[in-house]
């Protein structure tokens, strides 16, 4: 037998047996795969039934009029609230932002799309606009709101103790200390016989307010001046009106709007060297002459811990309307020599808190 017949011969023989085996083996192969595709099947069954096991993480809609940039010291307390009841941003709870940046109309259709979007519940913040935009579009989901100082009168609960309904929150007691600001201006300025209020006339308790506002300069002696304005622009317009009018002094109103210019503001009285008190510190901070009212952080950690405490069961009917016990007076220093004014030793004296 030659050499290349008697290599075929060996590679045909050694093919067979391989053959063999193959042909043998292909069942259990197949068997095989079948196992394998019906054990994927059962794993992914598996895996789907236990996420559907998973609980769902809340998602808070949180509504402001406002805009996230000018309110993110408000939002860093919100969220402390709710870090105390137990509940991280990202962790364990997720917050849906709907920021109508300054234009208070965009609040109904932004409330409507939390409600669409099923939110476990709604911090209605930055005023009772928001809280009446959340009951337009018909929320049946809590809902925790920053209002005025009387939310019963506003329609929002019947009672603050009992609100017996799906909204609570904090009443903000504000327009009720205008007499407070306007005599703290007289302090500031004996001679000031005009007063001027900064009224945005959108806001819900306007007319209430020019009312407070009416009574208590007319009180002290002094003749008031509306300012009204419904616009970011308008606001230049509104200053070189209290100019011309001679105003001595400015109110500056606690609408949320106001709170989201208050740069502009600050910058504005400045300009126009005109002594102005506001209802919140943060004006001050942002360079403004003084204020007088309550803590507006302490309102949004308070709405974060009732929101933790309805994400863990509780209802808002059963969660009584929160309301400041506490006022703070800041002065600043530094405006006040600014425009050239002198602070009483007896305003100093009883200031929370004076920036030099």
């Amino acid at each position: 037998m030659r050499r290349r017949e008697f290599i075929t011969l060996l590679s045909g023989a050694t093919a067979w047996p391989l053959a063999a085996r193959a042909q043998r083996r292909a069942p259990r192969d197949q068997l095989n795969r079948r196992s394998f595709i019906a054990f994927l099947g059962s794993a992914l069954a598996w895996s789907d039934d236990v996420r559907s096991q998973e609980p769902r993480v809340p998602v808070i809609g949180f509504l402001n009029p406002g805009s996230s940039d000018r309110f993110a010291p408000l939002l860093d307390a919100f969220r402390q609230g709710l870090n105390e009841g137990g509940y991280v941003e990202g962790r364990n709870v997720a917050i849906e932002y709907r920021w109508a940046e300054g234009q208070s109309a965009r609040l109904p259709e932004l409330a409507a799309d939390l409600v669409r979007r099923q939110v476990s519940l709604i911090a209605a913040t930055g005023g009772s606009i928001s809280a009446h935009a959340a009951k337009t579009a018909k929320a049946t989901m809590p809902v925790l709101f920053i209002g005025g100082p009387d939310p019963v009168a506003d329609g929002l609960v019947s009672s603050l103790n009992s609100p017996n309904s799906n909204l609570t929150g904090v009443a903000m007691k504000t327009s009720e200390l205008i007499p407070k600001r306007v005599q703290l201006l007289i302090e500031l300025i004996p001679g000031a016989m005009k007063i001027a209020l900064l009224l945005n006339s959108d806001s819900i308790d306007a007319d209430a307010v020019v009312k407070d506002f009416e009574a208590a300069t007319r009180g002290f002696g002094r003749q008031p001046i509306l300012l009204m304005t419904s616009s970011e622009s308008d606001l230049e317009t509104a200053f070189v009106s209290a100019v011309q009018q001679r105003a001595d002094g400015l109110l500056v109103h606690s609408d949320s709007s106001f709170t989201n210019w208050r740069s502009q503001i600050v910058a504005l009285a400045a300009r126009h060297a005109l002594p102005t008190a506001y209802a919140w510190r943060e004006f001050v901070g942002a360079g403004g002459l003084l204020s007088y009212g309550p803590s507006i952080p302490w309102a949004y950690r308070q709405i974060g811990q009732y929101a933790g405490r309805i994400l863990k069961g509780e209802k808002p009917r059963d969660l009584p309307v929160q309301m400041p016990t506490r006022f703070e007076q800041i002065i600043n220093l530094k405006t006040a020599k600014a425009i050239g004014l002198t602070v009483p030793n007896t305003l100093l004296a009883i200031a929370d808190e004076v920036i030099e």
